[in-house]
């Protein structure tokens, strides 16, 4: 792995680089801004989890477009836009006072990453050999993590629970990534797959997007999937600090962040070398059923030993669906609208919308002092998404058989 790291594009290594830098700034912030807005703002659990929920929502739509425009006019001034707008868009959270201001700037933040995100990883697909993908897509992936291990520490130690001024620090960070990337886009040729393709039209890319069945029942599995995940950004952060099994919910909930950062840097690459001789699909349908098994120990244990095992479970699980979720779309992909495809990725982000709606909702009505109801019902409808992906792996392996016998 690292022979090939060596041979990296420096494109790629900016966006990975950036991708490290960039998540540092934000998770100094957002994983905060549901407490904030509970405790500062006093807004109800089930509109804060709506609030959380907006970027999702308007990411939903925005990533296949945003995907699409990079096969249309290429993934350079996609990739400069859309980076350049989502500073001004955490720079924006410092000035908002209002419920309203708040949703329209998490709308905003979701509508410049469902563009910018889609676009990045296909950039990463175009300047990298097929047989290097999965360790490119692991190394932001590893990157995302290092960035995590210690922004809630940073955002913890300066009171980001109780103020928006770290994303404008987000901001900046944002508006360094998009001045180094704009040089070495200037500087650097890019592939043929990455500049503009006149002839990839809207109605033809939905066509074949629609026609796909393994593709559409990945999504949908997928969706499943992320609203479980869903539920460590918007759900357990409201319950460790409303929670009277809990006198320092914020602090734990703060630790366990890095510590799930910290699992997955150490864990990551273990469990890719034995994912990578089965399929990506088992490796998320295992994630799966751990992440609900992680959701049951939320709800069963309040002491700190054994809420650290069960971040630990949970983190593996989040590893075996995520380190191997592009890999999968990369591989269902069709070539000539790759960026398409992974902005249509982007509709697994109804797990995000539906998933913190759904915690908020059931906090409202059973209350944090009643987690094993909460987090039960979580982890069961979490695991609808198994018999959907293992119908995916029946219809992958008939596509197979069909395509062999054609030969």
């Amino acid at each position: 792995m690292f022979k090939e790291s060596k041979q990296l594009n420096p494109i790629t290594i900016n966006i990975i680089v950036g991708t490290l830098f960039g998540r540092l700034a934000t998770s100094m912030c957002l994983p905060f801004l549901a407490i904030y807005l509970t405790q500062v703002k006093n807004v109800t659990p089930a509109t804060a989890g709506a609030i959380i929920a907006s970027s999702s929502l308007v990411g939903i739509g925005a990533s296949f477009y945003g995907g699409y425009l990079s096969d249309r006019f290429g993934r350079k001034p996609v990739l400069l836009v859309s980076i350049f707008i989502w500073a001004l868009v955490f720079v924006g959270f410092s000035f908002v006072d209002s419920i309203l201001g708040f949703f329209l700037m998490n709308s905003l933040n979701g509508l410049c990453r469902a563009v910018f995100e889609p676009t990045s990883r296909a950039m990463l697909s175009d300047l990298t050999d097929e047989k290097n993908r999965l360790m490119i897509f692991n190394l932001r992936y590893t990157a995302i993590n290092v960035g995590v291990t210690f922004g809630p520490l940073i955002g913890l130690k300066v009171g980001a629970s109780g103020t928006t001024v770290p994303f404008i620090f987000a901001g900046v960070i944002y508006v360094v990534y998009g001045l180094v990337l704009s040089y070495l886009l200037s500087k650097k040729k890019l592939p043929v797959q990455s500049i503009v393709k006149e002839r990839v039209q809207l109605m033809d890319a939905i066509i074949v997007i629609k026609k796909d069945k393994v593709f559409l029942f990945s999504i949908i599995g997928l969706i499943l999937c992320i609203t479980g995940y869903s539920q460590f950004s918007s759900t357990l952060p409201q319950y460790f600090s409303s929670s009277e099994a809990f006198k320092e919910g914020v602090e734990i909930f703060s630790y366990l962040l890095t510590l799930n950062a910290i699992t997955v840097i150490v864990l990551q690459y273990p469990l890719m070398r034995v994912g990578k001789k089965y399929s990506p699909l088992l490796s998320i349908i295992l994630g799966n059923l751990v992440i609900s098994v992680g959701l049951l120990g939320f709800a069963l244990f309040t002491t700190f030993p054994i809420l650290i095992i069960m971040m630990v479970i949970f983190t593996i699980g989040e590893i075996l669906m995520f380190a191997m979720t592009d890999m999968l779309i990369d591989q269902l992909a069709n070539e000539e609208i790759k960026g398409t495809y992974f902005g249509a990725m982007g509709f697994t982000q109804l797990g995000n919308v539906f998933g913190p709606w759904l915690g908020g909702v059931l906090l409202d009505s059973f209350g944090a002092n009643q987690p094993m109801v909460v987090f039960g019902s979580l982890a069961i409808i979490t695991l609808i998404g198994v018999p959907i992906l293992l119908y995916v792996k029946f219809l992958m392996k008939g596509k197979l058989l069909s395509s062999r016998a054609m030969v």
